[in-house]
């Protein structure tokens, strides 16, 4: 076995999987440049560093499950009012979690409410955020049926996990007291800890189609809103998705 062969074995048992893919072409690199020694290490270290890094963000990709479309690059921001896209740098940098503030996002339907949220989450990522995004009303059967089994603390130290919570469209979860039970648990479990990211298309005095009575309501939006931050897709917004639609027509009715 080669000096060069060991080197690599070394590293594949230290479980160092880029510096064991680089290193032979890094001291072909090493020689013809004629660096020194720490140079070389440096060199090596820092590649074995960023593919760490990578998998790792990665691993946080998939752990959290963001629809994969809806990413800052195919987000429309030009329909942001300019505040907004102002204020959009800053909560992509993630400031905000350590702060374990919450971010609130309201508007009607088809504004692109979903894909902002999404788009955040994708940012998040790549600042090694754990994050899970999920559909409200999927996250609340999952809880239910967690403490149907007895297991609902053990659920919620699960979700503790992640650093943000993504929650969309919670205006759908409207059908049972259990339902409402299960959610304000989460909230609650989560208050000045954790943050989550809410979208709805049902503003505050709204909120008792969720949570059904006015104390619970009260108490849950007393929970979400104090640290948060919130974001308002106004009504002047044109519909995204009536939009898409529109200029679908408009293409097909075009000769060809």
């Amino acid at each position: 076995m080669t000096q060069l062969e060991t080197i690599q074995q070394h590293f594949r048992s230290m479980r160092m999987p880029t510096a064991h893919q680089v290193v032979a072409e890094t001291m072909l690199t090493a020689q013809k440049e004629n660096w020194s020694l720490e140079t070389f290490l440096c060199e090596l270290l820092e590649q074995e560093m960023e593919g760490r890094r990578l998998r790792r963000i990665d691993r946080l990709q998939k752990a959290a499950k963001l629809p994969v479309e809806k990413t800052l690059a195919t987000f429309d921001q030009k329909r942001l009012p300019l505040r907004l896209r102002r204020l959009l740098p800053q909560l992509c940098s993630g400031e905000f979690v350590d702060r374990t503030e919450n971010i609130l996002v309201f508007g009607l339907p088809g504004r692109g409410k979903t894909h902002f949220a999404a788009a955040l989450g994708h940012e998040l990522v790549k600042h090694g955020r754990t994050l899970l995004f999920t559909p409200t009303y999927r996250l609340v059967d999952r809880l239910l049926r967690a403490r149907r089994d007895l297991a609902l603390e053990s659920e919620l130290r699960r979700l503790d996990r992640f650093e943000v919570l993504i929650l969309d469209d919670i205006g759908y979860v409207q059908q049972s007291r259990q339902e409402m039970e299960v959610l304000f648990t989460l909230l609650a479990e989560r208050y000045e800890r954790r943050s989550v990211v809410i979208t709805s298309n049902l503003v505050f005095s709204q909120w008792d189609q969720i949570f059904k009575d006015p104390m619970t309501t009260a108490a849950a939006i007393d929970r979400v809103v104090h640290h948060s931050i919130i974001v308002e897709f106004g009504n002047d917004m044109t519909s995204h998705r009536a939009e898409q639609a529109a200029l679908r027509q408009k293409e097909s009715q075009q000769p060809h």
